[in-house]
This record gives C-alpha cells, structure tokens and sequence, in this order.
C-alpha cells in the first residue's frame, strides 16, 4: 500500500482557501489581492499547511515557468535599395 502524499491537515487548509476563495475573501500575501486562480488557492492552502508542519512535499525549485524555445525561425525581413538613375 503507497503513502499518503499529503497529509490530512493540508487537505483541510485547501479545502478552507478553496471555500475562502468561491465566497471571495481569500487574499494573496503580500499584496493583499484577492484571489481568482483556483491554482493559487491550492497553492495558498499548502503554503499554510506547510507552516503548521503538515506532511507536505517540498515546493519546486524554480517558481516561474520556462519558455520553450520555439523550432520557427524568424524571417529577417531586408528592404531590396533601389538604384538611382
């Protein structure tokens, strides 16, 4: 049988950021918005738990995501000069 990944507290802290965030007064940190993603109310939800010392796995190293580079090489686009007669 596999482990839990996620505690039973975290579970309660996500679901209380997602009943927070459908009655609209669930609040980022630092700023103080309010929150519209549901992503961002798990994300607050986990935070809180991981606080408390809630069994949580670490955050991700690398918070922003990366761009993949595109196959598509632009065209550069030269003017052709015209010759003056």
């Amino acid at each position: 049988m596999a482990t839990r990944k996620y505690g039973k507290k975290a579970s309660s802290k996500v679901k209380r950021a997602m009943h927070e965030r459908k009655r609209g007064t669930l609040r980022s940190g630092r700023s103080g918005k309010k929150v519209k993603s549901r992503k961002q109310a798990i994300a607050i939800g986990l935070s809180e738990a991981r606080k408390e010392g809630a069994k949580v796995p670490r955050k991700k190293k690398g918070g922003t995501k990366k761009r993949k580079a595109s196959s598509k090489k632009r065209k550069s686009s030269k003017k052709s000069k015209k010759s003056k007669k």
